[in-house]
């Protein structure tokens, strides 16, 4: 028996690092995303097997013992041990998950891990689903992060993400295993939007080509901060993610853009990066962890100039915004 699950990848187009503490953020679940299929085999040998592909080829694959993980073949060690950690993950919130036949694993991704798109919050997403465990706690044993990857990676549209105190939150994308409440813990909300800018064929995703460590960024992040410290940058991250689904002109939409770099540079003392670029005709704002990854260009020059310019600048990754997001 096969059994197929999907995952979006994302783009968080407002409030990196400040989601941490509480900001409402803007996201985008993407077109491209990671497929999980689950095989049960009919040997008995007490194993899993594991391939995963990424565009155009294999990116690694692994046979492990089914109860413990161990005694494992690999053609990656680094990548292996990393998922070994997730199962561990998965079996200690499902303890029955790998009590069946032998299992073959099988997953597939629609893009360059490197990208940061979510490689890994699509594939917490869809073992998730298969072993029917909170998606969020999963992220907890593992990678750690706001969660709003998680939101993104089974929307179908734009949302707005926040993590709130108490027990009046709504989870609209995933239903938690098991209905206990933790006031003590920031709990998910969800909220999906009508994000359609009319000016989306004047905005495109740029890949600076240097994968950045999302959970070295978070850990950074919340080692120096107090949200007491930053609550102002909180609201005004806020009033930020209402307002941009209400831009009815380019320019309106490059003001915030604009606004919103000063707030995250402020806090997290980095340079934004359109210093990097000061003759680019037009707004860039980093998306997600600062110095890598993608960017958002808004500009009004057209989808050929703009990949003239970050061509010559070294960068040939360019997607347009109605070719990304849902």
């Amino acid at each position: 028996m096969n059994v197929l699950y999907t995952a979006h990848g994302k783009f968080l187009l407002t409030g990196e690092y400040l989601v941490l503490k509480g900001a409402l953020a803007l996201a985008l679940p993407l077109k491209l995303g990671q497929s999980l299929e689950v095989k049960s085999l009919e040997t008995n040998k007490g194993i899993l097997r594991w391939e995963a592909y990424r565009p155009e080829r294999k990116w690694f694959s692994a046979t492990l013992q089914r109860d413990f993980f161990e005694n494992f073949s690999t053609d990656s060690p680094e990548k292996t041990f990393g998922l070994i950690r997730i199962l561990e993950a998965v079996k200690q919130l499902n303890p029955n998950a790998f009590e069946r036949n032998d299992l073959k694993f099988t997953t597939h991704l629609d893009f360059d891990p490197e990208w940061g798109l979510g490689s890994s919050s699509t594939l917490i997403a869809n073992l998730a689903k298969w072993a029917n465990v909170n998606p969020y706690d999963l992220l907890k044993l593992t990678f750690g992060g706001s969660g709003y990857d998680l939101a993104c990676a089974t929307a179908e549209g734009p949302i707005y993400y926040q993590l709130i105190d108490g027990n009046s939150a709504r989870l609209d994308c995933f239903v938690p295993r098991n209905d206990a409440k933790r006031p003590s813990e920031p709990t998910p909300r969800v909220e999906f939007i009508d994000f359609q800018p009319c000016f989306a064929d004047r905005l495109f995703f740029v890949y600076q080509g240097q994968k950045q460590s999302s959970s070295k960024e978070v850990k950074a992040f919340l080692e120096k901060t107090k949200p007491s410290d930053l609550q102002k940058d909180i609201e005004a991250i806020s009033e930020i993610s209402k307002a941009m689904p209400q831009c009815q002109t380019l320019d309106e939409f490059c003001l915030l853009m604009q606004c919103h770099e000063r707030i995250i540079s402020r806090c997290i003392g980095q340079t934004p990066v359109q210093k990097r670029f000061p003759d680019f005709s037009g707004t860039l704002k980093s998306l997600g962890a600062w110095g890598g990854d993608f960017v958002l260009a808004a500009t009004e020059w057209t989808e050929n100039q703009v990949r003239d310019y970050f061509k010559k600048q070294g960068l040939e990754v360019v997607f347009g915004y109605r070719d990304m997001v849902l």
